[in-house]
């Protein structure tokens, strides 16, 4: 059996010194690649852990690897090290676009454990709600203007956008190359009618972020007849705006990965590394 890899040489150049080093005591890590491409291939086709080929080694140490690595941060260390490289050759554009999508679990995402203490970072509802389609998962995204993800988070699938709209913008930090703070400021926020609200306008104003965020009808009916009370309108570039579809093209390549179009993780984390690893990989094909 031939097995479709989706690291080549040129990306492993890339992504192998931000491996983690072999602890200094106990085993030795598996090959990081194999493991890596094994990961990728279950995402990919969205198939069980044990129909895992034997060409890519042990399921049980590509779904242990998967998990030890989403509870001590490290999916997140490597990304916030490719980011970093991709802002270092000003490969990143800073116009960036939020929005989210409903991701449907399947039946076996459900029953996990609701008692007892929960992995680090794993929400108590294992971020999986009822919403019209029955079981869902929402990943809530920004996106650079070159339509990759620079940040995300998952929520139970009936959340609303402007809850979570803060939360996904607290997780925008890319550390430089040299000295300096992390960027954490873009020039301008992107997003469509559901993250109009005062308090997000607020709060992209007060970071020195330009809002380019349309009125609903409702709010725009209001404003007039409020009169002059209510003050002059929020500024809108509508030219500016038709950039909006960058994180739409966002959501469409990390959903082409099946075990992302769909949720099978019963563990939220387990989904979310899932999200690092193919923005991982998003990002170093550049």
């Amino acid at each position: 059996m031939s097995v479709r890899l989706v690291i080549t040489d040129a990306m492993w150049e890339r992504l192998e010194p931000l491996m983690p080093a072999d602890p200094v005591r106990g085993r030795r890590w598996a090959n990081h690649r194999r493991t890596l491409e094994a990961i990728a291939w279950k995402y990919r086709t969205n198939s069980p852990w044990r129909d895992l080929p034997n060409e890519l080694g042990s399921f049980q140490t590509a779904h242990k690897r998967l998990i030890r690595w989403a509870v001590d941060g490290t999916w997140g260390v490597i990304l916030s090290a490719v980011l970093t490289a991709a802002d270092a050759e000003d490969d990143i554009d800073w116009t960036v676009s939020v929005g989210s999508a409903v991701v449907r679990a399947h039946q076996h995402a459900a029953g996990a454990r609701k008692r007892g203490r929960p992995a680090s970072g794993e929400p108590a509802d294992h971020a999986i709600g009822r919403s019209r389609g029955g079981l869902s998962t929402k990943v809530h995204l920004a996106a650079d203007g070159g339509a990759r993800p620079l940040a995300f988070t998952v929520t139970a699938g009936q959340a609303g956008d402007a809850p979570a709209f803060e939360t996904v913008m607290s997780r925008i930090r890319v550390p430089r190359s040299g000295l300096g703070r992390p960027r954490t400021r873009p020039v301008a926020v992107l997003a469509d009618r559901a993250y109009s609200s005062r308090a997000i306008r607020s709060h992209l104003r007060r970071r020195g972020i330009r809002a380019v965020i349309p009125q609903p009808c409702d709010q725009i009916g209001h404003r007039l007849r409020r009169g002059r009370r209510c003050g002059r309108p929020p500024g809108f570039d509508r030219e500016a705006y038709k950039q909006r579809n960058t994180v739409e093209r966002c959501i469409n390549h990390l959903k082409q990965w099946r075990g992302l179009a769909s949720r099978t993780d019963k563990l939220a984390i387990a989904y979310q590394a899932a999200l690092h690893l193919a923005s991982i990989l998003i990002w170093i094909r550049r």
